[in-house]
């Protein structure tokens, strides 16, 4: 009788967990044409709050022109080699989105409206190359390029591009483009990599010693267009039918996103001219897209590359894009930036990251408070505020 007391005892708890397990919520994420809103009270947070989060994002709206192409010649523009080679075009408002337990709580601005994201583009383009990873077309990203990236052919030109051909940029890997720690030497679409974001010493920009792979830090689009370009070498297909295939089509993405290269980035691949597109907008061109196709992406990384039923980008991937850099702790793969030590947004949980591009272009991640922020044309400096602003609205998660 004790015996049988027990059994049914343990059987009744058995049944009983696992009613309440199959009882929890699944996780939501939203069709292709609905994404579904809730109030921001509905998930644990403060309506006021975010209201106040709001305005100060458009009270810090950034103060760099409208036009593009006049901010451009103001900022990076003046630089050797500055004139762009990509379409700029005229951005619009303060603009945002927040994302909790991935229902829509607040938008405002324009996030339907198709706009420059600069080096969000690069989250986009490590992505890919986390794909040729998963597909194995990469063995390690601890190879070097040299030895996969074959000579690339300018369209309509005898004229070849090697890449790696030089002894520093033989001994450099996949890991050290992804972390920009190459210190990769030359010049691709009429940009020498000295030109971008140069020193105060003239003398220095040709002749100076090259440091050793993995050792310094230098943010730098020359390279990340070297990267793009030998990524394209690998799939031998255009990069933005790749993004459109495996990423953005399966999480639902509008058909209005559209990833540009430059004038001058046409090349031969097996008898077909395709354009290389850039790594971001430093000198025009890049990802063009809405807020909430960025969303959409932010929320595939929040789920570190679940989509549904399917994993769409491989969870070591992520765990890798997420591993900091030694050179540079708060920076991880291109272009996911974390908080370290929460250094680099100290009102952020540690566990937090976000894709970063001018303008500035923000795709804000936090796993422990399931938020995804978009924040776009808002001042650099004022995104630790802002993000504070939004987690002070939360009543169930803290920094």
């Amino acid at each position: 009788m004790r015996f049988c007391f027990v059994l049914t005892l343990l059987l009744t708890v058995s049944y009983c967990y696992s009613q309440k397990k199959s009882a929890a919520p699944a996780t939501y994420y939203p069709e292709r044409d609905l994404w579904l809103t809730k109030k921001p009270e509905d998930v644990g947070m403060s309506a006021e709050k975010i209201n106040e989060a709001i305005a100060f994002h458009k009270l810090k709206e950034s103060k760099t022109p409208r036009d593009l192409a006049q901010a451009h010649y103001q900022s990076f523009g003046r630089e050797p080699f500055g004139d762009p080679i990509g379409p700029l075009t005229e951005r619009g408002p303060a603009t945002g989105l927040i994302i909790r337990n991935g229902y829509i709580i607040a938008s405002w601005g324009e996030p339907s409206r198709i706009d420059m994201t600069f080096s969000v583009t690069k989250s986009f383009l490590s992505t890919i190359v986390g794909l040729a990873y998963d597909d194995h077309l990469i063995p390690s990203i601890n190879d070097t390029l040299y030895k996969v990236i074959a000579p690339v052919q300018l369209f309509g030109k005898s004229e070849l591009i090697e890449l790696f051909n030089t002894p520093h940029n033989k001994t450099i890997t996949w890991d050290h483009m992804l972390r920009q720690v190459s210190d990769w030497e030359g010049t691709l679409w009429g940009k020498p990599e000295w030109a971008d974001r140069p020193s105060d010493k003239p003398s220095e920009w040709t002749t100076r010693a090259r440091n050793k792979p993995g050792s310094v830090y230098e943010y730098n689009d020359v390279r990340v267009n070297a990267l793009a370009l030998a990524t394209l070498n690998i799939w031998r297909k255009p990069l933005p039918d790749v993004l459109r295939e495996r990423i953005m089509d399966p999480i639902g993405a509008s058909p209005t996103w559209r990833w540009f290269g430059y004038d001058n980035s046409w090349i031969a691949l097996d008898g077909k001219a395709v354009q290389a597109v850039g790594g971001g907008g430093h000198w025009g061109g890049g990802m063009f897209i809405n807020a909430y196709d960025m969303a959409r992406f932010g929320y595939l990384t929040l789920k570190r590359g679940r989509w549904k039923d399917k994993q769409l980008l491989s969870d070591q991937w992520v765990t890798w894009a997420l591993t900091p850099t030694p050179a540079q702790p708060t920076y991880g793969f291109m272009n996911w930036f974390l908080n370290t030590d929460k250094k680099y947004l100290p009102n952020a949980p540690a566990k937090a990251f976000a894709h970063i591009g001018n303008g500035t272009n923000m795709i804000y991640v936090d796993p422990e408070n399931d938020l995804v922020v978009v924040a776009r044309w808002i001042d650099g400096g004022s995104l630790n505020e802002f993000i504070g602003k939004i987690l002070a609205a939360t009543k169930t998660g803290t920094p």
